[in-house]
């Protein structure tokens, strides 16, 4: 049987699974289903929002299932009467052993880190944050304990100081689909040798791990070095952002910002880490142990994302408010 013969359902959510999907579609593929989210309310109105694998697969007349449990007899009845050979996962969510387990060819996924490190929910987060200056992506056999099955392909992305993990995930979307390609033609044309990811990992080192980001890891920690605050920031821009308080000591009034990029500046003066420093009209600066970050992207609570400078002409008297440690 030829790669463009075979029956493939495809599982995916967001943008980053779009582009591989499309890569499939666009290069003749036969896509029997695709499986992503379920639609959820969004925005003020609460209106139900669906997911951009969805969108694409309605735009061109794909099966689309939405299961809210993967266990559901149902669910289980109609991934079975796809009778696809070969199933792939692009940022989903964790697969039962009765879904993974049931075409003939098996399940793979497209993992953005260089398997076995970075396993987990956000690998481009996390590599960003810890300074790499290299990350890849990965294809690998589904089994049962999360990104832990066998590599079938990797390739190495190279990571530049002044990334965002919004730029890595832009560059990475695009050779992930192409990789996706390469996985299924070499699957059904048996050119691929698994590997064990226990072969990759150096005893002398443990797997460095992506787990879920949540609010408090988003916080910034004035108090660690310069370089480590602007790695937290590349690496939460522009989603979900790394995030600060201001306060307002007469005023008693606390304001959310959202950072979204930053410079080394050692121009001034060390002082205290979270002091500010501002002309309230060009710059933003916040001191760190080793020097001070200037602030060149930012989002106060109720306004807009905007460069520092046309915050400041409308926000005259930051210079008198300061971080809250």
């Amino acid at each position: 049987m030829r790669p463009k013969e075979i029956r493939i359902v495809f599982m995916g959510t967001p943008d980053f699974a779009v582009e591989s999907l499309k890569a499939l579609v666009e290069n003749g593929y036969r896509i029997a289903g695709v499986i992503t989210a379920p639609d959820k309310p969004a925005g003020r109105g609460r209106l139900l929002s669906e997911s951009a694998v969805k969108k694409y697969a309605i735009e061109n007349n794909l099966p689309i299932l939405q299961p809210e449990k993967l266990k559901n007899p149902e669910f289980i009845a109609e991934l079975e009467s796809l009778k696809a050979d070969l199933q792939i996962v692009v940022a989903f969510r964790m697969l039962p052993e009765i879904v993974w387990n049931m075409p003939r060819l098996g399940t793979f996924n497209l993992h953005a880190s260089l398997l076995p490190h970075y396993r987990g929910a956000a690998p481009l987060n996390w590599a960003v944050i810890n300074g790499e200056t290299e990350t890849g992506i990965t294809t690998f056999l589904l089994s049962h304990e999360i990104d832990t099955g066998q590599i079938l392909f990797q390739e190495k992305v190279n990571i530049s100081e002044n990334d965002t993990v919004g730029d890595l995930h832009d560059r990475m979307m695009e050779l992930g689909a192409g990789l996706v390609i390469k996985t299924v033609d070499a699957l059904v044309e048996e050119r691929i040798e698994p590997i064990d990811q226990e072969q990759l990992i150096d005893n002398t080192e443990r797997p460095k791990l992506a787990p879920k980001l949540f609010k408090d890891d988003c916080r910034i920690d004035w108090t660690k070095d310069s370089e480590s605050v602007r790695n937290l920031i590349r690496g939460l821009s522009p989603y979900p952002a790394a995030w600060t308080e201001l306060e307002h000591p007469e005023k008693a009034e606390v304001l959310t910002a959202k950072i979204y990029s930053s410079s080394r500046d050692y121009s001034n003066l060390p002082a205290a880490p979270g002091t500010l420093l501002t002309d309230n009209k060009k710059y933003l600066k916040i001191a760190c142990p080793d020097g001070w970050l200037s602030i060149t992207d930012i989002q106060l609570s109720g306004k807009k994302r905007m460069k520092i400078d046309e915050l400041l002409r409308g926000f005259h008297d930051l210079s008198d408010w300061k971080v809250k440690m």
